[in-house]
């Protein structure tokens, strides 16, 4: 058992430890000191919707790809929409420029990737990469389940281009998925009632025939191996997500550990084709602090859930770093129900109890936090308490239910960046309801 500390030696100990952030060019030292060896960074986001998280995410990225030889970005985004970009910065699509990259991302939520701070990171990534040798180039990857679909079509397209026989077997083989008319969801429901097959056997089959091809190419890496490696990660990425699809109808549980399974599977795979380059790959990961946060240091782990951070923590013991990212109020960008167009929202203020009003108590503005090594009074950081998570839903009516879940934080990050007040991530394509903005939030008073 922990000892229970009060929030004023918490205080205490968040003044003694936090380290501010200038916005100059020397911010993250410690932090990269931190990484120092990883081979993963895990770097999360409180929201899919605040600006300051990818603007600093981004930031830190360049420092590990110019000064720690990072070979690779790993985002929470679909596979194929990714691999356009990953194309475009190597300098081997026709898109004129990110936007034009970033245009393959059309499924809701749009703008966690088609925004003006990811643009510029893919801008930026480009001028890095021009001129190196491809081998010595930064790849943009996805390693996220939600693209069946889009994955299927890849797949065909590759082998007629590729193996004309094989896409006739594809074709065969994928058939089965023709009732689902495009519709994930559904497919699963009704395979998961039984009123439909499940075509996990033909997708199997499916993925094994590509892990066959590319077990039987040259061992040098090249053109040929990088578009064999996409259209085998397509293939298995539509065998998960159709298991994932079957189980959303069930088990929360089961289909949230098989969708970061899936994930950390991608990690592995893009792991060891960029092995083949020679040197063991560095990679930086971006996604949700829900899923880079070990989650048995959480509720979530209380419940019998796993994720991204813990799994990577297991499989590559000592070389991931994490690191998580927390707000206290501002604004966000994120839709009230599925689907829905996105509105700039208020953040409200954290609720008592939380990390985040324990920032905001010790004057963080903008700071980061070690909580490996170099922090003071670790233990401090082991009090369970509430922390926010807002994903591409924010309901401020039922924020305490809806966004708060209850961590160690010492043991769910490695460190944490605060940003006090945020605001609301810029998308590319602007609604009328996002420029017009939610109005003021007068909650609870309702003046």
């Amino acid at each position: 058992m922990f000892k229970q500390h009060t929030d004023a030696e918490l205080d205490r100990a968040l003044q003694a430890s936090l380290r501010p952030l200038t916005g100059g060019p020397r911010d993250y030292d410690g932090l990269l000191s931190l990484i120092g060896t990883a081979r993963f960074a895990l770097l999360g986001e409180a929201s899919h919707g605040t600006a300051e998280f990818y603007r600093e995410r981004s930031r830190i990225t360049q420092r590990l790809i110019t000064e720690k030889g990072f070979t690779a970005v790993a985002v929470e985004a679909d596979w194929p929409d990714a691999w356009r970009v990953n194309r475009y910065v190597r300098g081997s699509s026709d898109d004129g420029d990110a936007s034009e990259a970033l245009s393959g991302f059309q499924r809701f939520p749009a703008w966690m990737w088609r925004n003006t701070e990811v643009r510029d990171f893919v801008e930026w990534l480009r001028d890095y990469n021009r001129g190196r040798a491809r081998s010595e180039q930064v790849g943009f990857y996805g390693i996220d389940l939600y693209s069946m679909f889009t994955s299927i079509q890849a797949v065909l397209t590759y082998l007629d281009q590729t193996d004309p026989e094989g896409a006739r077997r594809a074709r065969a083989l994928y058939a089965c998925f023709d009732h689902a008319r495009e519709d994930s969801q559904m497919d699963g429901y009704r395979a998961g009632l039984g009123l439909t097959p499940s075509c996990e056997d033909e997708a199997t089959a499916m993925l094994r025939e590509l892990n066959g091809r590319a077990a039987n190419l040259p061992p040098t890496p090249g053109l040929e191996r990088d578009e064999t490696f996409f259209a085998q990660q397509n293939a298995r990425l539509v065998r998960n997500a159709e298991e994932y699809y079957r189980s959303m109808f069930g088990s929360r549980v089961s289909s949230w550990n098989l969708r970061d399974s899936h994930m950390v599977e991608t990690l592995q795979a893009l792991d060891k084709h960029l092995r083949m380059g020679g040197a063991a790959p560095r990679i930086a990961v971006w996604a949700h602090n829900s899923h880079l946060g070990d989650a048995s240091a959480t509720e979530m782990g209380d419940q019998g859930e796993w994720n991204v951070g813990q799994l990577v923590r297991d499989r590559f013991p000592g070389e991931a770093t994490l690191v998580g990212f927390s707000t206290h109020h501002g604004w966000v960008t994120a839709a009230t129900e599925w689907d829905e167009p996105p509105q700039r929202k208020r953040v409200r203020e954290g609720l008592a109890g939380s990390w985040e009003a324990a920032f905001h108590r010790a004057g963080g503005e903008r700071c980061w936090l070690p909580l490996r090594g170099e922090a003071r009074s670790r233990e401090v950081f082991l009090k369970r308490r509430l922390q926010r998570a807002i994903g591409v839903i924010y309901r401020p009516g039922t924020e305490r239910q809806s966004h708060y879940f209850h961590t160690r934080l010492a043991d769910q990050f490695d460190a944490m960046i605060h940003i006090d007040e945020t605001h609301a991530l810029e998308p590319l394509d602007k609604e009328e309801r996002w420029v017009t903005g939610e109005a003021p939030e007068t909650y609870p008073s309702g003046m």
